[in-house]
């Protein structure tokens, strides 16, 4: 258990932080040049693999619905999609709520200025955000339509493709850039000021959590006329071994043994929608996005965002959560796009989101996995 937590991303990533913080304390100006520089080429290494995570995950997750375009199918990624979306509006309605009342100073009051680039070495994507999801979304429906098995096998080899690139570049880089980042929060003089409130937001994003599971399983229940204890029961072992492993695949064998013994579940519909549900149903991982994107606005932009574009990105955070990478922080890394080109966060503000994000990732793939359960009672009912 001990080794495989030290050889684990979130170890990585916190030993990442600990450096760049004591580095900025320690540092003078000639290091935080060099700093400076591996956060932009870092910055812009995971930018530019943004619109290919996109079209390679979304489009090959539609091309494979062909073997499975039922109605069972559609009513799952509906279900999947309101129920993402609903945490999404709970965490909206609890960061109007509770934000503004943990009394957080915008970091441009005090920042210290930062030295300059070494040099600069732009990568620039190959297309831009939105093109992506709209070239993915028509990809993988024509695909569907022709029932094409040349393109539907190129798509799935390409996400392969896409899926290597993420864990032997995107995710060795990750803690590089922020481990930058956080040395030059330290330098600055911010992060011994602001740290301590996102200890208050992961708080209130736990508690959080249980409350959407609580609605999602009344409601489950309410519509299946079936007892939601019945399910939730059984899903503890599921979810603490999400808690350890922050990984939906890793758990999914869990999963499906602890949905089995539901007496309320069908086990031809609990065959086919735990799998399913486990990587498009990420309401957890959602609601925890939505609460830290808004953190992160006010504490380096000043200001928590509009509720306009905040509902922008909600609608779209939903879609892009379906393609996600299995991975750490897998759908703030999907969501990248739009969380620069709505919100307009920079490099320091993806950062900070990656970091604090990646960090209690496995509290929300728990939610993620424990939810399922809800869903696949109310798949159940549906199941004619």
């Amino acid at each position: 258990m001990l080794k495989n937590f030290l050889s684990s991303i979130i170890f990585r990533l916190m030993v990442a932080v600990a450096i760049g913080i004591l580095l900025g304390k320690m540092v003078g100006e000639g290091f935080m040049n060099i700093a400076v520089t591996i956060k932009y080429i870092s910055g812009q290494l995971i930018f530019f693999m943004v619109p290919l995570i996109i079209l390679a995950f979304i489009a090959s997750s539609i091309a494979r619905m062909k073997g499975n375009a039922s109605r069972m199918l559609g009513w799952a990624l509906g279900l999947a999609y309101v129920s993402s979306v609903g945490a999404a509006f709970m965490a909206l309605f609890l960061g109007y709520w509770f934000i503004p009342l943990l009394d957080i100073s915008p970091l441009s009051e005090v920042l210290k200025e930062v030295p300059a680039l070494v040099f600069r070495l732009d990568i620039p994507p190959v297309m831009s955000v939105m093109t992506a999801l709209v070239l993915a979304v028509m990809l993988g429906l024509a695909t569907v339509w022709t029932k094409s098995r040349i393109f539907e096998t190129l798509l799935e080899h390409f996400q392969k493709m896409v899926l290597l690139l993420i864990n032997r570049m995107l995710i060795p880089v990750l803690p590089f850039f922020i481990a930058a980042n956080f040395c030059i929060l330290s330098y600055e003089g911010s992060i011994t000021r602001q740290f301590p409130v996102f200890l208050n937001v992961m708080g209130i994003v736990l508690a959080a959590h249980f409350i959407w599971l609580l609605l999602l399983y009344l409601f489950a229940g309410g519509f299946a006329g079936k007892n939601p204890w019945q399910v939730i029961r059984y899903y503890g072992p599921a979810y603490f071994t999400a808690v350890g492993t922050m990984s939906s695949a890793a758990t999914l064998p869990v999963a499906l043994k602890c949905a089995g013994k539901s007496p309320v579940l069908k086990s031809e519909v609990v065959e086919f929608a735990v799998p399913l549900l486990s990587n498009i149903h990420l309401c957890g991982s959602i609601l925890t996005e939505v609460f830290f994107v808004m953190t992160v606005s006010l504490m380096l932009y000043g200001a928590l965002p509009a509720i306009s574009t905040m509902i922008l990105f909600i609608v779209l955070l939903g879609i892009f959560a379906i393609g996600a990478p299995g991975v750490p922080g897998g759908t703030v890394i999907a969501s990248l796009g739009i969380v620069v080109s709505v919100l307009g966060f920079d490099e320091a503000g993806t950062a900070l989101l990656l970091t604090i994000f990646a960090l209690q990732d496995s509290f929300g793939t728990a939610c993620n996995i424990t939810g399922d359960g809800a869903l696949t009672l109310c798949l159940s009912k549906l199941d004619r």
